[in-house]
């Protein structure tokens, strides 16, 4: 994150305060002893994982998580030590030693995994922090049932050996926003099955784990030791059918905004943008706006995303282009400089994450993790309603 310059053509302002307030939403919805895992993947979804992780920290997060090694080193690197941290992302070939010098819990889904972190541990003579996963139903990263035992029993022998710890068991859902579909049960019952096994052969983890945010926003049963927020810690919500961010108390974090680059009045009948796929009814003005699809808008947005300019709600004129995009401002003629927000929380009337989602055809999910890095993260720190 940088700080913006006086008139910024284009930033991202990241509400450190509403993310301190997310994550006390999320402490309410879990039992007392349960811990929260601040998931921070994706450069916190792009909003800064290392001002976002100490913010978190702040609130009362107990671990940190990542998808890839490389994003867990990073926070390792900036001083964030003191706090447990998993990644688990892995492939072949992955900084293993690096991740057991920097005491990162692994997660290991396969045969292979295990064996290259047993071999950097047996070499740097320090036990690597295994979390082993099951696949429960989602069927990407995690160890099959069938393949479970062998897995299982690999593990306790590398680890009798002193190659590895064992530290946690964990599987993922597949339709967490859906509460009610069968699949969620279906799992939950797989993964009990699962950790009976792995706790009957021996291991004793010290953490097991399971929901996402929407299950730590409405499923109890699947909390277990810790839960695993990420797009709800940022403000949004997980699902459509799990209400808004508003309804399950979430403020979103990221606000993005540019400035007016350039207004001018055209004649009717005016082509704007490439292809020519807006053409102007009557005269009018133009607004441009120093964002496009090379900062994270969405080019299936065209013509459909809408900006916030003055008091009222724009929509994008024509094609998103790399750098680019202009809305028809209807004959109002704002000044250069006047300030355009594409999305925010929507409590001054701006749009939200998820309405360009709907826009574009997509999650709001996509939307903020999008924005690109020539985008300046600005971090504010709002009213606090908590403190």
């Amino acid at each position: 994150m940088t700080e913006a310059p006086s008139l910024p053509r284009a930033r991202a302002e990241i509400d450190l305060g509403a993310l301190r307030s997310n994550l006390r939403t999320l402490r309410a919805a879990v039992t007392p002893r349960v811990r929260i895992m601040a998931v921070l993947k994706a450069d916190a979804y792009g909003h800064g994982a290392v001002r976002c992780a100490r913010a978190a920290l702040d609130a009362g997060a107990d671990w940190l998580g990542t998808a890839t090694p490389h994003e867990a080193l990073a926070l390792r690197d900036a001083g964030i030590t003191d706090v447990p941290l998993m990644c688990w992302l892995w492939a072949p070939g992955d900084p293993w030693d690096q991740g057991i010098e920097a005491g990162l819990d692994m997660s290991v889904s396969d045969m292979w995994a295990l064996e290259e972190a047993a071999r950097a541990a047996k070499a740097l003579g320090r036990a690597a922090r295994i979390q082993l996963k099951a696949d429960t139903g989602l069927g990407r990263n995690g160890c099959p049932p069938a393949d479970w035992p062998e897995l299982v029993r690999a593990a306790l022998i590398a680890q009798a050996r002193g190659h590895i710890e064992v530290t946690g068991l964990w599987s993922h859902l597949a339709r967490a926003d859906e509460p009610h579909h069968p699949s969620v049960a279906a799992q939950l019952g797989v993964f009990r099955s699962m950790l009976d096994h792995a706790e009957r052969a021996g291991v004793r983890p010290r953490v097991r784990h399971l929901a996402n945010s929407a299950a730590a926003l409405t499923l109890p049963a699947s909390h277990f030791d810790l839960v695993r927020p990420g797009i709800a810690l940022y403000g949004l919500s997980p699902g459509p059918e799990l209400g808004t961010s508003a309804e399950l108390g979430l403020r979103p974090v990221m606000t993005l905004k540019a400035s007016l680059a350039l207004v001018k009045q055209v004649p009717a009948g005016h082509g704007v943008g490439y292809g020519h796929r807006y053409v102007t009814r009557d005269t009018t003005t133009l607004g441009l706006v120093p964002l496009g699809y090379a900062d994270g808008v969405p080019r299936h947005a065209s013509g459909r995303g809408p900006v916030l300019v003055g008091d009222r709600v724009r929509t994008v004129a024509g094609s998103v282009a790399m750098d680019q995009f202009t809305v028809d401002l209807g004959g109002d003629t704002p000044p250069p400089g006047t300030e355009a927000v594409l999305f925010g929380p929507g409590l001054r009337g701006e749009p939200t994450a998820q309405d360009w989602a709907a826009a574009a055809g997509t999650l709001a999910y996509e939307i903020v993790t999008r924005v690109g890095a020539r985008v300046p993260r600005v971090a504010v720190d709002a009213a606090d309603e908590h403190t």
